[in-house]
């Protein structure tokens, strides 16, 4: 951290708006624990922009004591990849949930991902359109009653961290609301990455998709249906940590074993953040036959759109002389 930075807490990005969500939303837990994490990351208050789209967790920006900009339904990537390019010094962070982002905002996700633009895209998941009133998002469940599906959504669910490593994601994560410890550790490391971190929130929604995440979420029971992931240990969980991972090397598909002996713990699976094809598979895991896989899932080292964007201007200006040449260089013509 820079000694020469004031020092600043949760209050100082905190605005003076009133907060408001319903009682009981996991954006408010989500709120805290980032205005908590801000000054641990060594960073003028001033370089931090948050820019959000429509939906719940849009009203993000109004509650940071920051620069922020609630911009259009899907399109915050977009405005936030315009404003890392003008000004590479600011840390940008994109604030979204699973309509905004995978539905009208989809396409744009999916770019923002495979250039690897410098940002910070905490994705808000409560399988559910909130704002709207309780409609079915793309990441809902099939069979989810809704009022645009009385009689139960047909819709395959999308898997938020898949549609990110598919995109070509360098930086794959997921963690939960209410476990602010892990949270702000995932968000950290994801702030660290140099390109674009992508952080999945299983987050609960009171009103219209209560209870969805109850079995990651209940303390009680949470550690039987979660593995929570470490670079190079292996994937363990269950309450008494007798549970744990396995990868089946005849049909290459992940299994849950039971550990009884060294011989099972030599078979589990050790993750590696670096691979692709595992990372895959982790995030695939759902219930009831599998536990929710939480943690950093996946990693890669890549130059960043900003950075390569602005090597290419300046070699441009270094090769032409004057606007008038490069307007008249290339195939031209001259229409009399």
């Amino acid at each position: 951290m820079n000694d020469a930075l004031p020092k600043l807490t949760l209050k100082d990005y905190a605005s003076d708006q009133e907060v408001r969500w319903c009682p009981g939303c996991g954006d408010y837990a989500i709120l805290k624990s980032i205005q908590k994490l801000m000054p641990e990351l060594g960073r003028p208050k001033e370089n931090q922009v948050f820019v959000s789209g429509i939906g719940c967790a849009s009203r993000f920006p109004y509650y940071m004591n920051t620069y922020g900009f609630h911009t259009i339904h899907g399109r915050a990537p977009s405005i936030a990849t315009g404003i890392k390019l003008a000004n590479p010094e600011l840390d940008v962070w994109v604030i979204t949930g699973d309509g905004d982002g995978f539905s009208i905002g989809g396409n744009h996700m999916m770019h923002v991902l495979r250039r690897n633009v410098d940002l910070q895209i905490l994705l808000f998941n409560n399988e559910i359109y909130g704002l709207t009133k309780g409609q079915y998002s793309p990441t809902s469940q099939a069979g989810t009653r809704s009022p645009s599906s009385p009689e139960g959504s047909i819709d395959s669910p999308l898997s938020p961290c898949l549609m990110a490593l598919g995109s070509g994601g360098t930086f794959i994560a997921r963690t939960i609301d209410t476990e602010a410890k892990h949270l702000s550790a995932v968000v950290k490391r994801g702030f660290g990455h140099k390109g674009t971190a992508f952080i999945e929130i299983l987050q609960n929604c009171p009103i219209y998709n209560d209870g969805i995440f109850e079995q990651v979420k209940n303390k009680k029971i949470a550690a039987d249906f979660r593995v929570e992931l470490e670079h190079g240990k292996p994937a363990v969980f269950g309450k008494q940590r007798d549970k744990g991972i396995r990868l089946n090397r005849e049909n290459l598909t992940l299994e849950v074993i039971t550990i009884d002996n060294s011989e099972s713990d030599s078979e589990l699976l050790v993750h590696d953040e670096t691979n692709k094809a595992q990372a895959q598979m982790l995030a695939a895991m759902v219930g009831p036959d599998y536990p929710v896989a939480i943690g950093v899932l996946y990693r890669e080292d890549r130059t960043s759109f900003v950075d390569d964007s602005h090597a290419l201007l300046t070699k441009s200006r270094q090769t032409s002389s004057s606007l008038k040449e490069l307007l008249h260089s290339g195939h031209t013509w001259v229409v009399d």
